[in-house]
């Protein structure tokens, strides 16, 4: 049996999975991740789309998946085989498959692999709620069983893997109406295809719980594997993604997150990042995540922390008989206030500019402060950084009413103003230090080595903030296991969350702070977030052949950044959401130019989720939670919704960004910029 769900959550072990073959590829079973993309030609045709899979191969992928919507694009899938084998790709090729079992068989035949969707695949989806008795339903699965039956034995005869996968936003009706919209709603859709699967004695099989929100498809990703392990006593392979996570810095944060919290926990064996760019761009994502785990088995274990005077419970190697909290649903962990941090307020964020000297009005403004000096006021942005940390320096000019600065110890005995202070204490000097109660406080400890006396006195003082960081090579899990351990020992300061990255490009960097931080926030950890990194190749750089948003400094990167990642994990909101699909073949405008130009427009509307899909397989359902729609109906035409109903059918492409404004401004949505 598994720890809960997966094989550790103190060292770093892959889940054993079964293995899985496509083409000349092996998935599972202790394999290395492999990395996939998706095209975004016409699949008919022919000469562009295998243009685009040479170079995502080229770029890195280990499979290619194209777009098969119906029998026509299914068929034309064999002259693209012939065409990349023709020219030396062997490749395998999977056919992406949504509402057409007729295409899938013909798929089947010709390419490596096939995806179907069990919530398209047989069943419909209408948004219509369905009371269901037990025989009702059981007749229901029984409907799936005899048309998903023929495709399993043609896969069966042709030696062909098959990906059953879920997407958070496309559960049937039926599913909806028994399980509702939730993580164990996609794993029993999933499920109830494998389940035919293992009847008809076929284990060719990886599964997918994706969805647009890292959250919801952690928690279905843990279920999934809870319940095969309970129900089977063995793991199909998984290949893990966040669907629609848009582009830019915010695509590849929503993604890290999603994709590196379960790659943390062993979990996954073939990934794709779902982009709204070009799929080769996808693949040095892609191979970022990767790297991280490519020499992580085999590390140090996670060092002891605990001794018998502190009387923590949790020893190393502990397998966590019982957690105090639930890895498949989130509730913040309990901690007092102290400030502005903790208990119920959204996490803060930290600015580090301990390398800063010679403060001014204007070292703040990248991160968020904007002093005007004709009105002596002070402009604060929504992502706007909470505290500063300088080290050993003290501000000589008037601080924003809402700015406090932590510094060092030695610096804060000479600070004028302790309310606007707050010292930072090495773990080393902690249990000697002394302090008035009262006095608010910030403490540096490595979880991976934390001396005798530290966690005692962080339960004694009231006003104590724990910075928690760590330098073992699994840096969460040894952040998580030592929190677990606070819990248990009903520790309740308020913890700010710190992570430290030496990656050299911005795109292993937001890797790595979104991988850490973001795998814990969805744990509910952290009451705050602080990064530091190496500042080489930050500021207007270029990755990858596309620039980054303009970066004026590696402050601004930083701060931006940690904002990302709390509006990437829900826990606060700062900015526009946009849930935009990667773009594939059944895509009906263009999505990068479409999605830019509503980007542009909207950017300012704070906490608004706007969903930007190419076609109807990713309309109403996909953008599960968004506030507002915009979905390709038809060639040059737009459906605009608001939620799940629609508001406006075939709106011509040219007018619909303008409409959409519209919209948002008829429903009290629209602020003026």
């Amino acid at each position: 049996m598994l720890q809960h769900y997966c094989a550790s959550l103190t060292e770093y072990k892959r889940l054993q999975t079964r293995e899985v073959k496509t083409g000349n590829l092996l998935l599972g079973n202790g394999h290395p991740i492999r990395i996939q993309t998706m095209t975004t030609t016409d699949t008919m045709d022919t000469a562009a789309t295998v243009a685009q899979s040479i170079r995502c191969i080229e770029a890195g992928a280990e499979l290619v998946r194209i777009t098969a919507p119906s029998k026509n694009e299914a068929e034309n899938l064999l002259n693209i085989k012939k065409e990349l084998r023709a020219r030396g790709y062997d490749t395998p090729l999977v056919a992406d498959i949504h509402f057409t079992p007729n295409a899938a068989e013909i798929a089947a035949r010709i390419v490596e692999k096939v995806r179907v969707n069990p919530g398209n695949y047989v069943d419909k989806k209408k948004f219509d709620l369905i009371e269901y008795t037990d025989a009702g339903y059981a007749a229901e699965v029984e409907r799936i069983r005899e048309r998903f039956t023929p495709l399993l034995k043609i896969c069966k005869e042709y030696g062909t893997a098959m990906r059953i996968g879920t997407n958070h936003g496309s559960l049937s009706d039926r599913i909806m109406s028994r399980y509702g919209d939730t993580p164990m709603g996609m794993v029993e859709s999933a499920m109830e295809f494998l389940r035919i699967a293992r009847d008809e004695s076929y284990h060719q099989v990886i599964l997918s719980m994706k969805s647009s929100n890292p959250l919801v498809m952690v928690q279905a990703y843990r279920l999934l594997v809870q319940k095969m392990d309970e129900e089977f006593g063995e793991c199909y392979p998984l290949h893990l993604g966040v669907t629609e996570a848009g582009d830019g810095e915010d695509g590849r944060i929503k993604s890290a997150i999603g994709i590196g919290a379960l790659l943390e926990d062993g979990i996954g064996d073939t990934i794709r990042v779902s982009l709204t760019e070009d799929p080769e761009f996808e693949i040095p994502v892609c191979k970022d995540i990767v790297k991280r785990y490519t020499y992580r088995a085999g590390h140090e274990p996670i060092a002891e922390f605990i001794n018998e005077q502190q009387s923590l419970p949790i020893a190393i190697g502990t397998q966590f008989p019982k957690l105090p909290y639930s890895p498949f649903s989130y509730n913040r962990r309990e901690s007092h206030p102290v400030r502005n941090i903790g208990a119920h307020a959204v996490p803060v964020v930290v600015a580090d500019l301990s390398k800063k000297n010679n403060f001014t009005s204007q070292t703040l403004q990248p991160i968020g402060y904007t002093y005007n000096e004709a009105s002596d006021k002070w402009n604060i942005s929504d992502s706007a950084a909470d505290y500063i940390y300088t080290a050993e320096e003290l501000l000589d000019f008037a601080l924003p009413g809402t700015l406090q600065v932590i510094c060092d110890y030695s610096a804060w005995q000479q600070a004028p103003d302790k309310t606007k202070y707050f010292p930072l204490i090495q773990q080393q000097d902690y249990p000697d230090c002394t302090l008035a109660l009262e006095q608010v406080h910030f403490v540096l400890v490595d979880t991976n080595n934390v001396p005798d006396g530290v966690v005692d006195k962080l339960k004694f003082y009231p006003n104590a903030v724990l910075v928690a960081h760590s330098r073992n090579a699994h840096a969460m899990a040894s952040i998580r296991r030592f929190l677990i351990a606070l819990m248990d020992y009903h520790v309740k300061c308020p913890v700010i969350i710190l992570v430290e990255s030496t990656e050299n490009t911005i795109d292993s960097q937001l890797i790595n702070f979104a991988t850490e931080a973001g795998g814990l926030l969805l744990d509910g950890f952290g009451d705050g977030i602080w990064l530091l990194n190496d500042e080489r190749e930050i500021v207007n750089n270029k990755v990858s052949g596309r620039t980054y948003l303009e970066v004026k400094s590696n402050e601004q990167f930083l701060n931006n950044t940690a904002f990302y990642i709390l509006q990437a994990t829900r826990t606060r909101i700062s900015k526009t959401e946009y849930i935009s699909c990667p773009s594939c073949g059944r895509t009906l405008f263009d999505l990068q130019e479409t999605t830019a130009r509503i980007r542009a427009a909207t950017h300012h509307l704070k906490g608004v989720k706007i969903a930007i899909m190419g076609c109807i397989v990713n309309g109403p359902g996909e953008m599960a939670d968004a506030d507002f729609g915009y979905v390709g109906s038809g060639p040059g035409k737009i459906t605009l919704y608001k939620g799940k109903d629609v508001m406006k059918k075939n709106v011509p492409s040219e007018i619909a960004v303008d409409e959409l404004i519209g919209l948002l401004k008829e429903h009290g949505a629209w602020v003026e910029n």
